[in-house]
């Protein structure tokens, strides 16, 4: 297959013609090779518009969904950025091809150790990626310019906004366990400023301040 070609295929008609203007986040979906963050025998679906299975039930979203939110979060090459929820790592590049210095949270030891690797023998050195709960956050590295959040939480965790930097950007999937609907949260001081974007379908954030009860299953 060729996957040069398939990229090319996605960002004109899954990403442009979708509305995505910003050319870092054009240019960094361009050079971010997708089939290498997928199973060997997804690799040859991997440019087509929808969700793939990575293992122990997380998915990595969608083409259009990874350029949508990163867009929302208005990055500049000067960011620190906390994402929660690695997966495969295929967004957490794509803040790394933008973003000065990215941290990305995964629970699953599994997946944050392959994302880890993966990233570093792609040459990613400005990516730490640590086994947590992210939706707690990462106090240890706070402020941060931005925080993405890729899994659907049933609320807006306090410790995630009280973790921006004052004109800092919070993005994450809200609403139950079957829908949610896309918030970007901008902090002014004390402040949040909140805006609704498109609906959408996550895996549950899982942890202290997401769905306690998926926690054991």
């Amino acid at each position: 297959m060729d996957f040069e070609k398939a990229r090319k295929e996605m960002i004109e008609f899954q990403i442009k013609a979708r509305g995505i203007n910003s050319p870092a986040v054009i240019n960094a979906m361009e050079k971010v090779p997708r089939h290498l963050f997928v199973p060997d025998d997804s690799q040859i679906y991997a440019y087509e518009d929808h969700p793939i299975g990575i293992g122990y039930g997380q998915t990595i979203s969608q083409p259009y969904m990874v350029a949508l939110m990163t867009e929302l979060l208005d990055l500049k090459p000067t960011d620190k950025v906390l994402e929660i929820g690695t997966g495969s790592g295929y967004q957490t590049a794509i803040l790394a091809e933008i973003a000065e210095k990215v941290i990305s949270i995964e629970r699953l030891k599994e997946l944050a150790t392959s994302a880890q690797e993966r990233l570093e023998k792609l040459g990613y050195k400005n990516v730490t990626v640590i086994c947590g709960d992210g939706s707690l956050g990462y106090e240890k590295e706070a402020p941060y310019d931005a925080i993405l959040v890729t899994a659907g939480s049933p609320d807006v965790p306090d410790t995630l906004k009280k973790q921006l930097k004052d004109s800092g950007r919070l993005v994450i999937p809200v609403g139950s366990t079957s829908l949610q609907f896309l918030l970007k949260i901008i902090r002014n001081g004390d402040k949040y400023i909140t805006e609704k974007h498109t609906s959408c379908i996550f895996v549950p954030l899982i942890g202290e301040k997401g769905w306690k009860f998926f926690k054991d299953n």
